[in-house]
């Protein structure tokens, strides 16, 4: 199980690599970049994907929603290794998918670590400070 937590401030270089904060990369060599929810770049652990990948093969083959939600999911998923410097490449399809300029901000989100454009981050979370004690009761922990 991961708990994966916490949000950092960073930047992506001009060759579209960022760092991943060492609270958040643990002993990882290399990590899977995906689409995500709400236009933002999932990352996942090898150990997290597997658990995933194995939910999905449940999906009946009859189930064409599902289908189709698994395979926008798994077309998008890209293996990304640390370079020597220990920086990731985002890949390209994706820095577009989640409107990603220079400013980002990398999330921990429970077993998954999350990538978001600045803007996107921000106008996202506009109001969640407002509206904690309502968005938080949505989880029902």
């Amino acid at each position: 199980m991961f708990f994966l937590t916490g949000e950092y401030d960073h930047q992506i270089d001009a060759k579209n690599r960022i760092r991943i904060p060492s609270k958040l990369k643990g002993k990882e060599e290399k990590l899977y970049f995906s689409k995500g929810t709400n236009g933002c770049v999932f990352v996942f652990y090898e150990a997290a994907i597997k658990e995933k990948l194995e939910k999905l093969e449940e999906i009946k083959i009859s189930d064409s929603e599902k289908q189709k939600g698994m395979r926008s999911f798994t077309k998008s998923l890209k293996l990304v290794e640390f370079d020597g410097q220990g920086r990731l490449v985002i890949p390209s399809e994706l820095i577009d998918y989640a409107k990603i300029k220079k400013d980002v901000k990398i999330c921990g989100a429970g077993s998954r670590i999350e990538v978001w454009s600045k803007e996107v981050y921000d106008e996202y979370f506009a109001e969640t400070d407002e509206n904690f004690d309502i968005n938080f009761s949505y989880l029902d922990i």
